[in-house]
């Protein structure tokens, strides 16, 4: 009985699994998913041996110089966001910025195809255009995710630090900065899935510089659809591994954002 139960734990809700058992869930599901990609008769879907052929003629024509392309472009795009985001958000302490930071965050409803033109006649073309609109649609959400997180600290941290002797600006340092600083690291996650997500439109306004983005809208004008599913492939890889790069080093300078409780 206590065996069946061990083994019925990863399909119960609220349950906390062992890292062996998330890793044989990990490699089977990721098994299952190759496999059914491989036997799926739709022929809208290309092959995997399909795909990586196309993926290695895209390497010969240049996909990895692309890609350093924009992976330095959301690097920079990230450091902006992260620098623009994080000063604002700390500013809803103080209630005179408050609607400032409030019309900040509605800024994610715009399109940026729309704002295109504003942005041009402002920084110009090229690489300025392409870095102002993704860190304009990372920022936005990025104000919105922290200012929340602010807001929702629980008013007796602030009476604690109050009761220690410190003053106001000092409460700010203690509970708002570092007091927030795991919860910025998985916003900066979030965040920077959604500068991949729009790196494909930003290079496609402005191709000057290429980039991944560029070339995957090349391959989908001629109706390349196994070049198409190669290239995202690879963008898919790099967030992911971007992904836990941030996760490590959040796990670094916040060591105790990992000491969660098991729930049963």
């Amino acid at each position: 009985m206590a065996n069946s139960t061990v083994a019925l734990r990863p399909f119960l809700p609220n349950r906390a699994i062992s890292p062996a058992v998330w890793k044989i869930l990990l490699i089977g599901e990721a098994a299952m998913a190759v496999a059914l990609w491989w036997l799926m008769p739709f022929r809208i879907i290309p092959k995997p041996a399909e795909v990586f052929h196309a993926l290695g003629d895209l390497w010969m024509e240049g996909l990895g110089r692309e890609l350093i392309i924009s992976f330095t472009l959301n690097l920079e795009a990230l450091f902006w966001t992260v620098v623009i985001s994080l000063l604002l958000a700390y500013l809803t302490v103080v209630p005179a910025f408050r609607p400032i930071v409030a019309a900040v965050s509605k800024g994610r409803f715009l399109g940026l195809i729309g704002l295109t033109l504003i942005f041009t006649l402002t920084v110009g073309g090229g690489h300025r255009l392409k870095l102002s609109l993704l860190v304009f649609g990372m920022t936005v959400f990025f104000v919105t995710s922290m200012a929340s997180v602010i807001a929702n600290l629980p008013k007796e941290k602030f009476d604690h630090a109050r009761t220690l002797g410190m003053g106001e600006w000092r409460v700010v340092w203690d509970v708002v900065v570092l007091g927030t600083a795991d919860e910025a690291f998985e916003v900066l996650r979030q965040n920077a899935a959604i500068g991949w997500m729009m790196l494909t439109m930003v290079e496609g306004i402005s191709r000057a510089e290429g980039g991944v983005g560029a070339m995957l809208l090349n391959q989908n004008k001629h109706f390349h659809i196994a070049e198409v599913f190669a290239i995202q492939i690879v963008i898919l890889v790099v967030g992911i591994l971007q992904d836990y790069a941030i996760g490590g080093l959040r796990r670094v300078i916040c060591p105790y954002s990992e000491l969660t409780l098991e729930r049963r």
